[in-house]
C-alpha cells in the first residue's frame, strides 16, 4: 500500500550549462532516456511508475466519484449514434457507434440503391492495442479504394493501407511513418502522402502507384528547410493537387494536375518570410487567401500563368477575421469572425457581394461542416454554444433555410433553460479588454460563494470556441461556473490577438488569463482558492506559468501533457519540433533577447521554493509533441521544492501519446478522473 505522505523523489543529479554568458543548473535532466524515442532505461521507468502507483493511491479514496462522473458524462452520449449520411459521387457515405463500442465503423451506400457496405472497421483494426488512432483516410475518385492511416502507439506515425472496396481485400503495400492526408490522382491509381523523418517532420510529397512496391515511390517534393513541413491536398474541383510548405509564419504553394502528378510543378508564389497563403482554384483561376498587407487576411485572385500576380477581391479588415474559404462550382464560401463572432458567408464569382447566414445566439461556434462535392444546392453546416448542443443544418441556397437535420442526443436529459451562458470583457493590466465565456446555473448566486473552473490555451493562433460541452455539465449540476479566457496568443479576435501572444509578448498570455480569473473575482462569480484551472500542452504552459507567479488564487490545478520545459527545449535542436517552433517561442540559441524572454517565464526554470496550489499532471510516454520527460522533471523540481503540504500527482500513459487514451469511453473515464480531482480538492461535495 502507497504511504500518501511519502511521495516519489527524484533524484537529484546535478548538471549545468551556459548559453549567452547564463550558466543554468538542471538537476532532472536525466530523465530524459538518450535512447529516445525509446524508452528503456529502467531508473526512468522506475520513477514513472512510482509516480503512477502514487497517482492510483491518491485518486483510490475518490474512485466512488470517479466512477459516478464517468456514469453521467457516459450516460450522456448516445452509444448507438451516428453521423448524418452524406452524398458524395455515386454513394452516401455515414459512420457509426454501435452500443458498447470504443470506436466507429463507416459505411457507405449506393445513390442508385443497393445495401449498406462496412468500409472500415475500426473496432476490428483497434483489436489487441492498447491505443489506437485512425488518421487520413480517403477514397479513390472511382471509388473502389479506401487508402486510410492508423496508429496504434500514440507516436503519431501512422501506417497507411489500401483497402479494394470491391472485394474487401487489403492490398499488399503498406506505407509506414506517414504524417499527412492520402491524395488520389485522377485515375485513381496514384495516391500521395508524405512520411515522418527521423526527427517528426514532414519533409516531404511522395507519390506510390497501385500495385507497385512502396520501395519504388517517387519523392514529387523535398523540403529542405528544417523549420518547415510539408502538406499535400486537393483544390475543391479535384482538378489540381497542392503541396503547401511552411512553419509558423510563412508559407509557400505548389500545385500539380491530378491527372498528370509527375508534371513539373507550378510554384503559386515565393515563401517570403512573414507571409501566409492558402490557394484554391476555380475554373482557371487561384483564389488566395493572404496576410500580406493585414494580420486578419485578404482574398485575392490570379491566373495560372501568372499565380504570383494577385489582384483583390476582399479587402482586410480590423474587425473582421477572415479564418477561411471553400470554393463551389456556382458560387463560394467564407468563414471568419467579426469581433470574434463566427460568421459564414456566400459570395457570386461576378460580385463577390456577401450574404452572411444569420445565427440566433449572442455567443455561439459555426462553420462548414461536411460538404464534398463541388457543385451543391444545399450546405451542411455545423452550429453549437456553450448551452446549445451540437446541430447540423442544411442550409438550401435557393430559399436562405436552414433544416434542422440532427441535435447531439443526450440520453440521460439536458435542459437548456437550466443554464445561463455570458461573454464578458474583462479589462486585462494593459487595458486591453480580454473576452470570457462564462456558463453557469441559472439561479447562481453572484456573491462569490461558487467554486468556478477556468480553462485556457493562448497559443499558436488557436481560437477557443465557446461550445458545447455534455461532460462539463457534470460541474454546472454541482453548482460550479465554467469559463474560457479567450486570452492573446490564440486568434480569437484576429492575427493581432495572435501576434500579441508570441515571441516577446508571451507573457500577455499568462497574465491575461490571471487578470481574467481576478476579474470573475471582482464580478462575484467565484473567490481566490476556488478557482480550479487547467490546460493542456502550450494550455500546459500557461498552468505553469501563473501557478509560479500568482498560486494562491487556485484551489486546483490539471496540467496535460505540458509544455514547460520550454528552454531547454528550444534549445535542443535535434528534438524533432524545436526548428519549427522557433517563429513561435523565438531560438534561444541565436538571439539572447529571446533566451531572456523564455527564461523569465519557463514554468520549469521558475519554479521556487513556496507554495503551490494542488496539481495533477498528465503525460504520455509515446508523447512527439511535449516529451514525456518535461511534465516527469517539472514535477520531480516541484516536489523538491515546494512548501506546502497540498497533493502533486504525475499520471504518465505508458501506451500513449499526446491526446491520451484513445476510445470514447477511455478518454472519458480520464476526464472524470480530472473532475474528480478537481471537485475533491475544491472542496465540492463528493456525490
Amino acid at each position: 500500500m502507497t504511504d500518501l505522505s511519502q511521495p516519489p523523489v527524484a533524484a537529484r543529479r546535478p548538471h549545468s550549462f551556459t548559453h549567452h554568458g547564463i550558466t543554468l543548473t538542471d538537476d532532472y535532466a536525466w530523465l530524459r532516456d538518450p535512447g529516445y524515442p525509446e524508452v528503456t532505461d529502467k531508473q526512468v521507468l522506475d520513477y514513472l511508475e512510482q509516480e503512477n502507483r502514487y497517482f492510483e493511491a491518491a485518486m483510490a479514496p475518490h474512485k466512488a466519484l470517479t466512477d459516478t462522473l464517468f456514469a453521467e458524462m457516459k450516460g450522456r452520449i448516445k452509444e448507438d449514434d451516428q453521423s448524418v449520411p452524406q452524398k458524395d459521387g455515386d454513394y452516401i457515405y455515414w459512420r457509426a457507434f454501435e452500443i458498447g463500442a470504443q470506436y466507429r465503423k463507416w459505411y457507405r451506400k449506393p445513390v442508385a440503391g443497393g445495401p449498406d457496405q462496412l468500409i472500415l472497421d475500426e473496432t476490428a483494426l483497434a483489436q489487441g492495442h492498447d491505443y489506437f488512432r485512425l488518421g487520413a483516410m480517403s477514397v479513390s475518385p472511382d471509388g473502389r479504394y479506401l487508402a486510410y492511416a492508423i496508429d496504434t502507439n500514440g507516436s503519431e506515425r501512422f501506417e497507411a493501407r489500401i483497402k479494394d472496396l470491391l472485394n474487401g481485400e487489403i492490398l499488399p503495400e503498406i506505407i509506414p511513418d506517414t504524417l499527412s492526408s492520402l491524395v488520389w490522382t485522377s485515375d485513381s491509381k496514384g495516391l500521395l502522402y508524405g512520411i515522418a523523418n527521423d526527427n517528426w517532420r514532414t519533409d516531404n510529397t511522395r507519390l506510390h502507384w497501385l500495385g507497385q512496391s512502396v520501395t519504388s515511390d517517387v519523392e514529387l517534393f523535398h523540403e529542405d528547410d528544417e523549420g518547415f513541413r510539408v502538406s499535400v491536398g486537393l483544390t475543391s474541383s479535384e482538378k489540381w493537387i497542392v503541396i503547401a510548405t511552411g512553419d509558423h509564419v510563412t508559407t509557400e504553394a505548389w500545385l500539380i494536375p491530378a491527372d498528370n502528378p509527375l508534371a513539373d510543378p507550378i510554384l503559386v508564389a515565393p515563401r517570403q518570410p512573414g507571409r501566409e497563403y492558402d490557394v484554391d482554384e476555380h475554373e482557371g483561376t487561384l483564389y488566395i487567401r493572404t496576410n500580406d498587407a493585414h494580420p486578419n487576411f485578404r482574398l485575392v485572385t490570379a491566373s495560372l500563368d501568372a499565380p504570383d500576380q494577385w489582384t483583390q477581391v476582399i479587402a482586410p479588415d480590423d474587425h473582421f477575421y477572415l479564418t477561411d474559404f471553400t470554393l463551389f462550382q456556382r458560387f463560394y464560401v467564407t468563414e471568419g469572425r467579426q469581433d470574434g463572432l463566427d460568421q459564414i458567408e456566400l459570395r457570386d464569382y461576378a460580385t463577390h457581394t456577401p450574404k452572411r447566414i444569420p445565427f440566433p445566439e449572442a455567443s455561439y461556434c459555426a462553420g462548414l461542416d461536411d460538404n464534398p462535392e463541388y457543385d451543391v444546392t444545399k450546405l451542411r453546416i455545423g452550429y453549437e454554444s456553450m448551452v446549445t448542443p451540437d446541430t447540423i443544418y442544411d442550409y438550401h441556397l435557393d430559399d436562405g433555410r436552414l433544416e434542422e437535420l440532427k441535435v447531439q442526443a443526450i440520453p440521460s436529459g439536458y435542459d437548456a433553460s437550466r443554464y445561463t451562458t455570458e461573454r464578458l470583457m474583462i479589462p486585462a493590466r494593459d487595458g486591453t479588454a480580454i473576452p470570457v465565456s462564462i456558463v453557469y446555473p441559472k439561479e447562481l448566486p453572484r456573491d462569490s460563494s461558487a467554486p468556478l473552473h477556468l480553462y485556457g490555451y493562448g497559443a499558436y493562433g488557436l481560437a477557443m470556441e465557446p461550445g458545447f460541452s455534455t461532460g462539463r455539465l457534470s460541474l454546472l449540476d454541482r453548482g460550479m461556473v465554467f469559463a474560457l479566457a479567450h486570452i492573446r496568443g490564440g486568434d480569437d479576435l484576429g492575427q493581432q490577438w495572435y501576434l500579441d501572444g508570441k515571441l516577446d509578448k508571451r507573457t500577455n498570455t499568462f497574465t491575461d488569463f490571471v487578470d481574467v480569473a481576478k476579474g470573475l473575482i471582482d464580478l462575484g462569480y467565484t473567490a481566490a482558492g476556488k478557482i480550479g484551472i487547467s490546460g493542456g500542452s502550450a494550455g500546459g504552459e500557461l498552468m505553469g506559468a501563473v501557478i509560479n507567479s500568482d498560486p494562491d488564487l487556485w484551489g486546483a490545478v490539471v496540467a496535460h501533457v505540458p509544455f514547460v520545459d520550454v528552454l531547454n527545449t528550444m534549445l535542443d535542436e535535434t528534438l524533432p519540433l524545436t526548428p519549427g517552433e522557433w517563429p513561435e517561442w523565438g531560438n534561444p540559441i541565436t538571439d539572447k533577447a529571446a533566451f531572456e524572454t523564455i527564461l523569465g517565464y519557463d514554468p520549469y526554470n521558475n519554479v521556487t521554493a513556496q507554495a503551490y496550489p494542488p496539481l495533477m499532471v498528465t503525460a504520455g510516454l509515446n508523447d512527439p509533441r511535449v516529451t514525456y520527460w518535461e511534465p516527469a522533471k517539472w514535477v520531480a523540481k516541484l516536489r523538491a521544492n515546494k512548501t506546502d503540504d497540498n497533493i502533486l500527482l504525475l499520471k504518465t500513459n505508458m501506451g500513449a501519446g499526446h491526446g491520451g487514451k484513445s476510445g470514447r469511453f477511455e478518454s472519458l473515464h480520464e476526464t472524470a478522473e480530472e473532475f474528480a480531482f478537481l471537485l475533491w480538492q475544491l472542496g465540492v461535495v463528493e456525490a
